[in-house]
């Protein structure tokens, strides 16, 4: 499984159903399942961003479709990165030389 940090901001529909937003939540872990996802973990935060979440898929396709579901709902929108581990980190380190 390959991890992804997902950046959420709420939109205005988002904002104005806010006090929906753990029951959404609940349903969008549910959602994950379709695309052979997780959400490992979700953070609701404060600053530039509303939400964070540790994803987890098979592939970028699945994790790609998983975001793009997520935002067609219409409550966030999602900047999505790919994240490495020490071990990955030190294997993408080896292939320099």
């Amino acid at each position: 499984m390959k991890t992804y940090i997902a950046l959420c901001r709420f939109t205005d529909q988002g904002i104005r159903s806010v006090k929906d937003t753990t029951k959404r939540a609940d349903a969008v872990r549910e959602m994950a399942k379709k695309f052979g996802a997780s959400m490992r973990q979700l953070y609701w935060t404060s600053g530039h961003y509303d939400l964070v979440a540790v994803i987890e898929a098979e592939d970028e396709e699945s994790a790609n479709a998983f975001s793009l579901s997520i935002g067609a709902t219409g409550n966030i929108r999602t900047e999505m990165m790919r994240a490495f581990s020490k071990d990955q980190m030190n294997a993408i380190l080896g292939k320099m030389g």
